[in-house]
């Protein structure tokens, strides 16, 4: 590996350290509350969850929807492209979405906003500019900002991706913990690989 190569590894590690740092730093458990209470109430209404976003943060609601929905609270992914052709139709009014974007500025998700909104849903949005256009056109935002993305250009996402992970996974915390979910409960959803079989500290 050349010089340079190992240099932007250990540059992105620092920035990497110094964002995540930043993050535990500013997040507390009063950061997820009013998300938790909107998601919540919504669920007892029996209305759903739901999680979207354009590109790269789009793999991140992949993995959050399959991650929530393994801890008690099921949740739908919204392809944010095919949601103004015809994917909308998976939500209901009362619902809640989930929206990603760092910026809060990106054109195809606009559109998405747009017609979520259309369709009588209400929206937090997990942003690194609350200020944003998305930061003014949701219910509640989670701010997920960071200083710089690391790596060669300090452009392709990195940084901003594991924030906005990080900052849906502590609100996954907070929902898993709000509906008391068992060993059982988690074994009944995961009944594949080693996630799947009871600790002996579980066994009753």
């Amino acid at each position: 590996m050349k010089q340079e190569s190992r240099n932007a590894v250990n540059q992105f590690i620092t920035s990497a350290k110094k964002e995540f740092l930043a993050f535990a730093d500013s997040a507390s458990a009063h950061t997820y509350e009013d998300a938790v209470e909107l998601i919540c109430t919504a669920q007892k209404s029996g209305n759903r969850l739901h999680v979207t976003g354009i590109g790269k943060p789009a793999h991140i609601g992949k993995y959050i929807a399959s991650l929530l929905s393994s801890t008690g609270n099921p949740c739908y992914f919204l392809d944010g492209t095919e949601a103004v052709h015809g994917s909308c139709g998976q939500l209901s009014k009362g619902d809640i979405v989930l929206c990603i974007s760092n910026s809060g500025e990106t054109q195809e998700l606009k559109a998405t906003v747009n017609a979520i909104r259309n369709n009588g849903c209400r929206l937090v949005a997990v942003t690194g500019n609350p200020a944003s256009w998305l930061g003014k056109h949701c219910d509640l935002c989670l701010s997920a900002g960071v200083t710089e993305e690391g790596g060669p250009l300090n452009r392709a996402p990195r940084n901003s991706i594991t924030v906005e992970a990080l900052t849906l996974q502590a609100l996954s915390v907070a929902l898993q913990a709000e509906k008391n979910w068992s060993p059982q409960e988690y074994v009944r959803c995961h009944p594949g690989g080693t996630l799947g079989k009871l600790r002996k500290d579980e066994v009753s």
